[in-house]
């Protein structure tokens, strides 16, 4: 693979190997909560999980995500907004990162995201005025901090690669109070999980032909918590993405203009714990994600909008007893990353 397209395609996070992906798709869904978030969909696909380009080592990134989830979704449709006392959740993350490449055999990286979320929702009674109405909470607050290691020795190019890392408990997961002395957010749409949670991976990436400037990868992530608090326990997850870039090479300013497309595939299971809502985790989704990359000196820039093709999200099969139902989604999801090789 040449340097331009190992760039095309590299930057932080590596993931569990293709073939797990693969088996995944038809199943697929992302971040399970009775919102659904999927935050962590923004941490597979182009940009991210692979080794850098920087000629020091070091490598730091800024990275832009949104979503606006407003459908309410039960299985495999929309349904109606009324089944769920969720209404609306709309989130920026600002993610800062890092990664240095010791030798061609090891690279560490981290991850550090803030949210700045608004949930509209029903009240209960205890947050801001009386059961059954509708208020709005606002917090921007830390998440929680990702440490992984890569080891990339397996060829001269870093073609391919497995992670190992540890996601720490640094986020928000008790929240603000509303005026009545309730908290604003469920647990499950805090920006902290509460967990310790493990990591394993794999990537790998190619070209098609010596003499074709068209590259692949493929990535995937499992993730899962060994260590919880205030009982919550967020469900495993595998997330992963299988993507093709050609690079056109140079272009006015640009060092590089390469066209991305992927499929970004997610799994996860249901939520437990007192403080989970169990009956309305869990999902599946695979979203096609078109994107770009530019390159100016030792500036990179990438964006994608990722759009959900099939998705699955559980629900309470009982309205009448669990008295909410569905999840919210988002009908796209938005990237931007800016990347600095030192």
């Amino acid at each position: 693979m040449t340097k331009p397209l190992r760039a095309a395609m590299a930057r932080a996070w590596p993931i569990v190997p293709a073939t797990l992906f693969a088996a995944t798709l038809t199943l697929t869904p992302n971040e399970a909560w009775a919102c659904a978030c999927g935050c962590s969909v923004f941490d597979v696909g182009a940009s991210t999980m692979f080794p850098g380009e920087s000629d020091s080592g070091l490598s730091v990134w800024l990275r832009y995500s949104y979503m606006n989830q407003n459908q309410n979704w039960e299985g495999g449709s929309k349904a109606p907004a009324s089944d769920n006392g969720d209404k609306e959740i709309n989130t920026e993350f600002y993610t800062v990162g890092g990664q240095y490449q010791i030798d061609n055999n090891w690279t560490v990286m981290t991850e550090l995201p803030i949210f700045d979320r608004q949930l509209t929702t029903t009240d209960d009674g205890t947050v801001a005025g009386p059961a059954g109405s509708v208020y709005t909470g606002h917090l921007t607050d830390l998440g929680d901090l990702q440490i992984s290691g890569i080891y990339t020795g397996f060829a001269d190019d870093l073609s391919t690669g497995i992670t190992f890392g540890v996601k720490l408990p640094t986020g928000n997961f008790t929240g603000p109070k509303g005026p009545l002395g309730g908290l604003e957010f469920d647990r499950d749409s805090l920006p902290g999980t509460g967990s310790t949670d493990l990591m394993i991976g794999a990537y790998h990436f190619g070209t098609f032909t010596d003499s074709l400037p068209l590259g692949y990868f493929v990535q995937a992530r499992y993730q899962f918590a060994v260590l919880t608090q205030d009982q919550y326990r967020p469900g495993n997850e595998l997330d992963g993405a299988v993507g093709v870039s050609y690079d056109f090479g140079q272009a006015g300013p640009f060092d590089k203009i390469a066209p991305v497309f992927q499929l970004i595939g997610s799994y996860r299971d249901r939520d437990t714990g007192a403080n989970a809502d169990a009956p309305n985790s869990g999902y599946r989704r695979v979203l096609a994600a078109p994107g770009i990359e530019f390159r100016i000196g030792k500036v990179t820039a990438y964006a994608d909008v990722e759009l959900p093709i099939y998705q699955f999200t559980t629900a309470a099969e009982n309205l009448a007893i669990e008295g909410t139902s569905g999840q919210l989604i988002a009908s796209a999801l938005y990237k931007v990353q800016l990347s600095y090789d030192f």
